[in-house]
Protein backbone atom coordinates (compact mmCIF):
# COMPACT_ATOMS: atom_id res chain seq x y z
CA UNK A 1 0.00 0.00 0.00
CA UNK A 2 1.25 3.35 -0.85
CA UNK A 3 0.25 5.98 1.85
CA UNK A 4 1.70 9.29 0.13
CA UNK A 5 -1.19 10.71 -1.19
CA UNK A 6 -3.00 9.87 2.05
CA UNK A 7 -0.27 12.10 3.85
CA UNK A 8 -0.30 14.46 1.74
CA UNK A 9 -3.94 15.00 1.65
CA UNK A 10 -4.11 15.09 5.51
CA UNK A 11 -1.34 17.49 5.70
CA UNK A 12 -3.36 19.86 3.19
CA UNK A 13 -5.62 20.04 5.02
CA UNK A 14 -3.57 20.71 8.52
CA UNK A 15 -2.07 23.25 6.84
CA UNK A 16 -4.66 25.55 5.65
CA UNK A 17 -6.56 24.70 9.17
CA UNK A 18 -3.22 26.45 10.67
CA UNK A 19 -3.32 29.36 8.30
CA UNK A 20 -6.77 30.18 9.00
CA UNK A 21 -6.55 31.47 12.51
CA UNK A 22 -3.05 32.84 11.17
CA UNK A 23 -4.99 35.46 9.09
CA UNK A 24 -7.60 36.14 11.61
CA UNK A 25 -4.96 37.18 14.49
CA UNK A 26 -2.59 38.44 12.12
CA UNK A 27 -5.51 40.87 11.57
CA UNK A 28 -6.47 41.72 14.48
CA UNK A 29 -2.94 42.14 15.70
CA UNK A 30 -1.47 44.31 13.40
CA UNK A 31 -3.57 44.55 10.60
CA UNK A 32 -3.02 44.06 6.69
CA UNK A 33 0.47 45.28 7.05
CA UNK A 34 1.72 41.98 7.67
CA UNK A 35 0.78 40.71 4.46
CA UNK A 36 4.76 40.58 3.42
CA UNK A 37 5.72 38.06 5.84
CA UNK A 38 3.14 35.46 4.47
CA UNK A 39 4.51 36.68 1.12
CA UNK A 40 8.30 35.91 2.27
CA UNK A 41 7.11 32.52 3.74
CA UNK A 42 5.65 31.90 0.12
CA UNK A 43 8.73 32.41 -1.90
CA UNK A 44 10.84 30.83 1.09
CA UNK A 45 8.45 27.65 0.89
CA UNK A 46 7.96 27.55 -3.19
CA UNK A 47 11.86 28.14 -3.83
CA UNK A 48 12.23 25.27 -1.14
CA UNK A 49 9.89 22.89 -2.58
CA UNK A 50 11.71 23.64 -6.62
CA UNK A 51 15.10 22.54 -4.67
CA UNK A 52 13.56 19.36 -2.47
CA UNK A 53 14.37 15.89 -4.33
CA UNK A 54 11.97 14.10 -1.71
CA UNK A 55 8.24 14.08 -3.20
CA UNK A 56 6.10 14.46 -0.12
CA UNK A 57 8.16 17.20 1.50
CA UNK A 58 8.56 18.92 -2.27
CA UNK A 59 4.66 18.90 -1.88
CA UNK A 60 4.36 20.24 1.06
CA UNK A 61 6.51 22.91 0.98
CA UNK A 62 4.42 23.87 -2.13
CA UNK A 63 1.06 23.60 -0.56
CA UNK A 64 2.78 25.54 2.32
CA UNK A 65 3.61 28.51 0.11
CA UNK A 66 0.11 28.75 -1.94
CA UNK A 67 -1.22 28.56 1.37
CA UNK A 68 1.15 31.31 2.33
CA UNK A 69 -0.44 33.54 -1.06
CA UNK A 70 -3.64 32.40 -0.40
CA UNK A 71 -3.59 34.21 2.81
CA UNK A 72 -2.50 37.58 1.19
CA UNK A 73 -5.45 38.00 0.04
CA UNK A 74 -7.44 36.59 2.47
CA UNK A 75 -5.75 39.33 5.14
CA UNK A 76 -7.53 41.72 2.60
CA UNK A 77 -10.88 39.88 3.18
CA UNK A 78 -10.27 39.57 6.35
CA UNK A 79 -10.01 43.27 6.44
CA UNK A 80 -13.65 43.75 5.40
CA UNK A 81 -15.30 41.11 7.86
CA UNK A 82 -14.20 42.96 10.55
CA UNK A 83 -15.28 46.27 8.80
CA UNK A 84 -18.96 44.63 8.17
CA UNK A 85 -19.06 43.97 12.05
CA UNK A 86 -18.35 39.54 11.22
CA UNK A 87 -15.45 40.01 13.09
CA UNK A 88 -14.01 41.94 16.48
CA UNK A 89 -12.22 44.84 15.85
CA UNK A 90 -8.93 45.29 17.93
CA UNK A 91 -9.03 48.38 20.04
CA UNK A 92 -6.09 50.82 19.89
CA UNK A 93 -4.25 51.52 23.03
CA UNK A 94 -5.41 54.40 25.20
CA UNK A 95 -8.53 54.16 23.27
CA UNK A 96 -11.56 54.34 25.31
CA UNK A 97 -14.45 52.26 23.98
CA UNK A 98 -17.83 52.30 25.35
CA UNK A 99 -18.01 49.63 28.19
CA UNK A 100 -14.37 51.97 29.48
CA UNK A 101 -16.42 54.93 29.55
CA UNK A 102 -19.39 53.41 31.79
CA UNK A 103 -16.98 52.19 34.47
CA UNK A 104 -14.88 55.06 34.48
CA UNK A 105 -11.91 54.29 32.67
CA UNK A 106 -10.25 57.51 33.49
CA UNK A 107 -10.90 59.60 30.18
CA UNK A 108 -12.77 62.81 31.17
CA UNK A 109 -13.71 63.38 27.65
CA UNK A 110 -16.16 60.37 27.98
CA UNK A 111 -17.69 61.72 31.38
Amino acid sequence: MYFTGLVIGIATFLIIGIFHPLVIKGEYYFGVRIWWVFAISGVAAVAASLLTENILISTLLAVWGASSFWSIGELFEQRKRVAKGWFPKRETKGACNEKCVSKGCGDDNGK
